[in-house]
């Protein structure tokens, strides 16, 4: 079944174009219909089962995609005044699933390591950080106001 996709939320399907030299994966274009602009861009290498717990931006829009590994992706929409407040997605990308999410400003998110390998996640975020003024406000991972468990579903 289809999740309900949170408003503004956008996904990009990479394509890999390989040869016997390797493999060239485009992530985002300056020119690509979702993206908003360039701010920075960064890595962040987490180990096997570590959750980089939930957190929002009142002034960036985030641009997800992990490289190595496999990380699943949740969030949630803070946004009062939005169509699907309180609406979950959860997305899982990496080597098994090559796709950039688009995280607008006001929505919570989150990733964790679900594979046997460090994860490397790369963000393209829409304003550099600003370590006198971050735009990072945070929510404990396991808080009971939002309606997720970070535990591996077996079905």
């Amino acid at each position: 079944m289809a999740q309900q996709m949170i408003d503004g939320v956008e996904i990009k399907r990479l394509v890999t174009h390989a040869d016997e030299r390797g493999a060239l994966t485009e992530l985002i274009r300056r020119d690509d219909p979702f993206f908003e602009g360039f701010g920075q861009c960064y890595v962040s290498v987490s180990y096997p089962g570590v959750i980089r717990g939930w957190h929002y931006h009142k002034k960036q829009t985030d641009y997800f995609t992990c490289v190595s590994g496999m990380i699943k992706v949740p969030l949630y929409d803070l946004r009062e005044d939005s169509p699907t407040y309180g609406v979950v997605n959860e997305f899982f990308m990496g080597d098994d699933n090559r796709i950039v999410v688009k995280i607008p400003i006001g929505v919570l998110h989150g990733f964790k390591n679900v594979g046997v390998t460090p994860c490397y996640l790369i963000n393209f975020p829409t304003q550099p950080y600003d370590p006198s003024d971050p735009d990072e406000y945070r929510i404990p991972y396991d808080s009971p106001d939002i309606p997720y468990s970070w535990d591996l579903k077996f079905t």
